[in-house]
């Protein structure tokens, strides 16, 4: 059977804020510069949520998913990236062509939006088909990996070594290398450094095991939920602060003199994002990293800003080089250094849904589903 004749489960949602559905789906002809991967497991992220609620402008019926892990089942003509039965964690898409890709920024691309939220290719075709008949889209973050296959491009698709568990991996695709990233690639913490990280949810937790990686001796974790932080100290937090009872930016004062040098919002709130930089000291740096409301606006004290030096940084994607980054994640979780597998909680294919409201409710800070063999 040639890899455009495959059938496979997809979770498809047909609807705003309808449910995932599993349908059998096929797969179109891949074009010159794609790879077909055997998807093993993909994360869910709390973006597949705000599409398939429609928050996203993104066309349904659609297949969504974008923390894909899997391996290579075939190559176009023109890919030189990665050879079948290679191990691949999928990124999101970019065009290689702009001035950011151009610049090492290829998660910061100018077509992002046409090449990961149009549902299909540039040139209106699709990759994966509905048996019903009806137009059924795709290329979400360009993989829509909640499927028993996906198709990516070589650009996003990223080699991993064959040692490490491939089922794990996905989220290094997005959440966790946006966490790990925006400390050790956007701020470049630096050892002996303070630094408070506002939210202690996946991309958080994922910027405290960084902090720690980078050699901060002081590393805060902010949350309202005890045992997030009771989490987080566990990761390495060397504080912890309850908000809802404490006022963070005094604490943080209190525990640093006069401000940390680094922090992290990974909230989307604009009222947490204000005290992410009251709380730096003199000449430091905040990486905003939370996902808000469209027009959300947040109200910051000039001069303070101004007199005190203060630099606020939007951070998509950790400012990561993925072909880059996420071996080096992968290797410090072999290595013991950086226990990203302490945030994830594991569900079958058919429990999608039950999964998507875990994550939504704060039961479960990151889901990975189980899709396929890693064999």
């Amino acid at each position: 059977m040639s890899v455009a004749e495959k059938t496979f489960p997809a979770a498809v949602v047909r609807a705003k804020g309808g449910r995932f559905e599993l349908e059998q789906v096929s797969l179109g002809k891949p074009q010159h510069n794609e790879v077909v991967v055997r998807i093993v497991a993909t994360g869910i992220c709390h973006t597949d949520m705000v599409a398939r609620d429609g928050d996203l402008p993104v066309p349904q019926p659609i297949v969504l998913g974008h923390e894909g892990a899997g391996v290579v089942e075939a190559v176009g003509d023109s890919v030189r990236k990665v050879v079948p039965g290679d191990h691949v964690v999928l990124s999101p898409l970019s065009c290689g062509l702009c001035p950011p890709c151009q610049d090492g920024a290829p998660l910061s691309c100018e077509n992002t939006l046409a090449l990961n939220f149009s549902g299909c290719r540039l040139d209106g075709s699709h990759a994966v088909h509905s048996h019903s008949g009806q137009e059924l889209h795709d290329r979400f973050f360009g993989q829509s990996s909640f499927g028993g296959f996906a198709v990516a491009g070589e650009r996003n698709v990223v080699k991993v070594r064959k040692d490490a568990p491939l089922e794990l991996l996905g989220p290094l695709g997005c959440g966790i290398m946006t966490g790990a990233g925006a400390v050790l690639n956007s701020l470049k913490v630096t050892p002996g450094s303070t630094i408070a990280v506002f939210g202690a949810g996946a991309v958080g937790l994922s910027a405290v095991l960084a902090a720690q990686v980078a050699g901060a001796s002081t590393i805060i974790a902010v949350d309202v939920v005890p045992a997030r932080l009771e989490l987080a100290k566990s990761l390495g937090a060397t504080h912890i602060v309850n908000s809802s009872s404490d006022n963070p930016v005094q604490v943080i004062r209190e525990l640093t003199g006069a401000g940390v040098d680094f922090s992290v919002e990974a909230t989307g709130r604009p009222e947490v994002l204000r005290n992410a930089v009251d709380a730096l000291r003199s000449r430091g740096h905040c990486a905003v990293l939370g996902i808000s409301k469209p027009g959300a606006t947040v109200a910051l004290d000039i001069n303070d800003l101004l007199m005190s030096s203060k630099h606020v940084h939007g951070v998509l994607g950790g400012d990561s080089i993925p072909d880059i980054f996420i071996p080096k994640l992968v290797d410090l979780y072999m290595q013991g250094r950086f226990a990203f597998d302490k945030l994830v909680k594991f569900y079958p294919f058919e429990q999608i849904n039950e999964a998507a409201h875990d994550s939504e409710k704060g039961i479960t800070l990151k889901p990975i589903v189980r899709i396929g063999a890693s064999a």
